[in-house]
Parts: C-alpha cells; sequence; structure tokens
C-alpha cells in the first residue's frame, strides 16, 4: 500500500530559490525508510522567487530533487488562515494520507491572534477529516524567530499559541484520524540553524525534518529514527 504525505506550511516550507528545504530532507529519509511505498503529493512544485515576488523558481539547491518529490501545498505568506479554506479540496484531489503541517507564525505575525488561530487549526483539521476520514496528521508548534527576540507581543502570542496548539492536538486527537504534535527541537538556534532569523538553513532543515520523522515513527511506528542528520550537507 503507497502512503500519501503532503507537505503544508509558510515560508519555512516552500523556500526561495536556492534553498533545499526541509521537504528534500524528508524526501530522502522517506527513501531510506519507505522505498517504493510512499508517494509525495500536492498542488504545487516550486519554491519562491524573491526577484518576482512569486512561487515561480525551481531552482532548489539540487537539481536532482525529483519533481514528483517537490509536490506541497506551501506558500510565501500563508497560514493556517490561508490554508483551512483550501485543505479540503486538495485532500481530496489528492488523496493525502499523512499531512505534515508547519503553519502559525505568519498568522500571528499579520493576520490573526493566537484564539482566532486557534480556531483556524480546527477548521483546517476539520476540513481535512472530512475529505478523508482517515487522515493523519503532524503539527509543528510557531519555530523560534527573530521577530519573537525584540517584540514581546509578538512573542506571548507565539508562546500562548503553541500552548493552545498543544490542547487542541490533544483534544482533536482521534484513533481514526490521529493527530500528533512535533517537538520543535531544543538545540535549534537561530544563529545556526536559519540564515535570515527565519527561514532555516541546512541544519534547520535537518532538525525539522527528524522532527517530523520522530514523531511518526516513536507514536506510530511509522518508518524509523530519523535517517539524516544535521551534519549532513
Amino acid at each position: 500500500m503507497t502512503m500519501r504525505f503532503m507537505f503544508v506550511g509558510d515560508s519555512c516550507t516552500i523556500g526561495q530559490a536556492g534553498d533545499h528545504t526541509w521537504r528534500y530532507r524528508m524526501w530522502q529519509h522517506l527513501e531510506a525508510v519507505l522505498p517504493g511505498r510512499y508517494e509525495i503529493v500536492g498542488p504545487r512544485t516550486g519554491l519562491y522567487d524573491s526577484a518576482a515576488d512569486a512561487p515561480l523558481s525551481h531552482a532548489y539547491a539540487d537539481p536532482a530533487f525529483p519533481a514528483s518529490a517537490r509536490r506541497h501545498l506551501a506558500g510565501w505568506g500563508e497560514g493556517w488562515l490561508h490554508m483551512a479554506p483550501l485543505i479540503g479540496e486538495t485532500v481530496t484531489a489528492t488523496g493525502a494520507d499523512v499531512l505534515l503541517v508547519s503553519l502559525g507564525l505568519i498568522d500571528l505575525g499579520f493576520y490573526t491572534n493566537s484564539d482566532q488561530t486557534t480556531e483556524n487549526v480546527r477548521a483546517f483539521v476539520d476540513a481535512a477529516r472530512v475529505a478523508n476520514p482517515h487522515v493523519r496528521s503532524v503539527v509543528m508548534p510557531v519555530i523560534p524567530n527573530i521577530r519573537a527576540t525584540y517584540d514581546a507581543p509578538f512573542a506571548a502570542e507565539c508562546a500562548r499559541f503553541n500552548e493552545l496548539l498543544a490542547k487542541t492536538v490533544a483534544d482533536l486527537d482521534t484513533a481514526a484520524s490521529p493527530l500528533l504534535l512535533a517537538t520543535v527541537p531544543e538545540t535549534y538556534e537561530l544563529g545556526t540553524d536559519t540564515y535570515d532569523g527565519t527561514h532555516p538553513g541546512p541544519s534547520g532543515e535537518h532538525k525539522l525534518a527528524a522532527s517530523f520523522a520522530s514523531a511518526m515513527h516513536q507514536a506510530w511506528g511509522l518508518g524509523s529514527p530519523y535517517s539524516g542528520g544535521v551534519a549532513a550537507r
């Protein structure tokens, strides 16, 4: 049986021209632990092109990254607010079985407070389950970012949302449609794991992919512990 994975996220997930992306690191992991038994799905394949201010680039850092593995539902400047209305139709169209989701930073930074963002999480999960009652999801809390180091109200909203997210995941988790909370790596450092204080560089990409892989392995026995490594290229 083929398991279909879909990456859902914001700028940290789509990446921009020249990035590997944590999606690439997860593809390498899936190739190692589920060869021939998985598929990556999604309606988009591009990277963000800053010159065009649009997701038009296909200049991945590794040109050998297969086109079929580049699929995703991620967007520069998009959050739970934007993805909740899209996820149902996208799960239906792609047949996604597992959603790996990293959202929230954009919502809290520009659109919604922690309570409103939590409501959009619930709407997202509900819509995904209408499309596939057995869909599995792994959700990443808001990851460390440079704005939270100097904007105290924003930092407080991020912390509060992460608390609300943990409670929401626990509340919405079911046997038929498991919902997991990934763990932000304790060793994640803005100076070494991002290239601009927000977006992950190579070591950050590995750490994010490892968090998703560990959650699925520990909770569901899916695959194995992360097969990459923060020292890998």
